[in-house]
């Protein structure tokens, strides 16, 4: 399905119907056995041949993404290197943590013997956006796919094409296991996989269309898990490195021309320092690149309707009192925007409060980071964060008062590019996690076996036992555990 958004040389693609999403999804489920049956050495060893696959196909790759999202080529480098990075990761450590372990059974339970294991779901559906339509997925569909489950992934109607490359090129290394299909169309496809025989949704997207995935997958009792949208905040202390920081905060607001999910959108700094860095930040952002050309800093807006959404938000903005320090209203060339710097935006305003989900930075200044903090957690939003101060400790101390899934000190994003951490937000921003030892139990069921290993001298959990069972049993454990 091709849209406004799409360039003029996107091909188009089919829409999958209902009947489609069924038929995948019954596909995946015939191919889910002998998929698990291969062990986590065999998915190991098919899911590295399928990194190193994409990798040598990597200007492919990112050709195609420039193609459906209108990236600059190192954006979309930046995105395939990712994709490949956690992929390799994911393979390699499966086994680890989601095989089986040992469990100590406790002093009341000692003669049994008790193992913990992760087995899959079965069918894991994933919903995939545009903005990073290789990244994003390949962090659920290879958790998935690790643990012994087969996937239907859903891109976004803008991007369905690389979602199918990745497919393709994933049945390339399988052979006769086709583990990974793929199902394209608007938000009825998606409604249909959500309502369709699958184990587990994972979903990448606004919060609002996540409230309409919750809703449909209701019906079935589907687990979700949902990684929404953010309003991430930075927090500069009056000892920050204000060079570090403003590079930091100009790269994190405007790569992929804003439209990231951990992008940062409002920054505190300390009013001691934040004429400086206001200044730095101006500079840098007044120095980017705006278009398609091989020079461009950032690319377009994906989404046509977003433009009006952050029209809207600057105007607002500006009516109630806000500095346009950088660009403005006039900034809003279709499809690009160029960089929009914004001061002394009142907190109620839609830019403070709402997804821009474009290269737009309100900075604020505060009387203290405690402020910060405060203004930073006064947010439905709760998916990453950013502090800089030269005092790492304080900066870890105030990473842990702010209430968000995600905190970078003295870097932006640095925990996207990390996969053996776990990403996910709160609040409005989801709950559930992809990436790293989390991510991988996410697409897993946890089953405990016990084994008995000898008869017990006493045998509480049987009508036969002796009189005084139940009163040594009371003793014992006041013994152990009543001082």
């Amino acid at each position: 399905m091709t849209t406004a958004a799409d360039p003029p040389h996107a091909a188009p693609t089919a829409t999958s119907g209902t009947p489609d999403v069924a038929a995948a999804v019954s596909a995946a489920r015939s191919a889910q056995p002998a998929w698990d049956a291969l062990g986590f050495a065999g998915r190991r060893k098919a899911l590295q041949a399928w990194c190193a696959l994409i990798l040598r196909r990597s200007d492919e790759l990112v050709d195609l993404i420039r193609a459906e999202t209108g990236k600059t080529a190192d954006d979309a480098r930046l995105e395939v290197i990712l994709a490949a990075h956690h992929l390799r990761w994911t393979a390699a450590h499966a086994a680890r943590v989601l095989g089986p372990r040992r469990v100590s059974p406790g002093l009341l339970m000692f003669p049994h013997a008790v193992t913990v294991a992760h087995r899959p779901l079965g069918v894991v559906g994933v919903i995939g956006p545009w903005n990073y339509p290789a990244f994003i997925p390949v962090g659920p569909v290879s958790a998935a796919l690790a643990g012994g489950n087969t996937v239907v992934l859903k891109p976004s109607e803008l991007t369905p094409r690389t979602g199918e490359w990745l497919a393709a090129t994933l049945a390339e290394v399988t052979g006769g296991i086709r583990v990974l299909h793929v199902v394209t169309g608007d938000g009825a496809a998606g409604e249909a996989l959500c309502r369709a025989a699958v184990d587990k949704i994972s979903f990448t997207g606004s919060s609002a269309t996540a409230r309409r995935v919750m809703a449909a997958c209701a019906d079935r009792l589907t687990p979700v898990v949902i990684e929404g949208g953010g309003k991430d905040a930075m927090i500069v202390a009056a000892d920050a490195d204000l060079d570090a920081a403003a590079d930091a905060a100009v790269w994190a607001a405007m790569t992929n021309a804003g439209q990231t999910c951990v992008g940062l959108e409002r920054v505190y700094a300390v009013d001691t320092v934040a004429d400086r860095f206001l200044d730095l930040v101006t500079e840098r952002a007044a120095a980017l690149r705006v278009g398609d050309g091989p020079d461009a800093d950032l690319g377009r807006i994906v989404l046509p309707r977003q433009l009006d959404v952050i029209a809207a938000q600057v105007r607002d903005a500006l009516a109630r009192g806000a500095r346009a320090v950088l660009g403005g209203p006039q900034s809003i060339t279709p499809p690009y925007v160029a960089p929009i710097v914004l001061a002394d935006v009142p907190e109620d305003a839609a830019a403070v409060t709402e997804e821009t989900f474009g290269p737009v930075l309100v900075v604020n200044r505060v009387t203290s980071v405690a402020e910060a903090v405060e203004r930073a957690n006064a947010s439905d939003y709760g998916l990453g964060a950013s502090v800089f101060t030269r005092d790492r400790g304080r900066g870890r101390g105030v990473a842990a008062r702010l209430r968000a899934g995600m905190v970078s000190v003295n870097a932006v994003i640095a925990f996207a590019g990390m996969p053996a951490v776990p990403f996910g937000g709160v609040g409005d921003s989801g709950f559930g996690r992809v990436h790293g030892p989390d991510g991988l139990r996410e697409f897993t069921r946890t089953q405990a076996i016990t084994s008995q290993r000898f008869r017990p001298p006493m045998q509480p959990t049987s009508f036969r036992r002796r009189p005084g069972t139940m009163p040594t049993l009371v003793r014992l454990v006041r013994t152990l555990y009543g001082r």
